[in-house]
């Protein structure tokens, strides 16, 4: 027997596909958003639309952007020679957070990861070797989770960059084993880059 209309059940279940939420969260966000007045469920539906239209990959550093090239790429002042490795879009956050580091990033957007089937064609692996290919690029960073999956994918990519003669670095461990960065302070991440070295 159903107690809610097919249109909020759809809605919940949709809700309940985004992660982190479970049965009961995704119900109390579909029962808030048929609370919200129709312009304001519009301007909701149409940010997330206006979102996927526009926003894109950065042709360089693969992050996320609405213009030709992201603002980080696209500044002039930051250091193109030094690139630092993430594998998501809201790594480059949490590392900018820290307000340090005055290079630009590659996003490898995932992991290598047997178990999930993620191998290393499945992530941004060559377009990072492609811009180390074109030469100036003194340094890049592995700043992957220093979890299995994160030391696995910079011990590749470190192997992979090594007959390019480019100085290849590992975050050092200020940032918990098993963590996640975008959960690490500023302070934390600072450590981090300081005491990064050769791997």
């Amino acid at each position: 027997m159903r107690y809610f209309p097919a249109a909020l059940e759809r809605l919940t279940e949709q809700f309940a596909k985004l992660p982190g939420i479970g049965g009961k969260t995704a119900q109390r966000l579909a029962f808030h958003l048929l609370s919200m007045p129709e312009e304001d469920a519009r301007e909701f539906a149409d940010a997330i639309i206006d979102a996927k239209k526009s926003v894109h990959l950065c042709p360089c550093c693969q992050n996320l952007t609405d213009r030709e090239l992201c603002p980080i790429c696209d500044d002039e002042s930051r250091d193109h020679g030094l690139i630092c490795v993430v594998a998501d879009p809201k790594d480059v956050i949490a590392m900018e957070r820290a307000r340090e580091f005055t290079g630009v990033y590659h996003v490898l957007h995932g992991v290598i990861s047997p178990l999930n089937h993620i191998g290393p064609d499945d992530i941004c692996i060559r377009e990072l070797l492609a811009r180390v290919g074109k030469g100036g690029v003194r340094e890049v960073i592995m700043a992957t989770n220093p979890d299995t999956e994160g030391e696995a994918t910079a011990m590749y990519i470190s192997r992979l960059l090594r007959p390019m003669e480019v100085r290849v670095t590992r975050l050092a461990y200020g940032i918990p084993v098993g963590s996640q960065l975008e959960y690490a302070d500023e302070v934390t991440l600072l450590r981090a880059l300081e005491g990064r070295r050769d791997i």
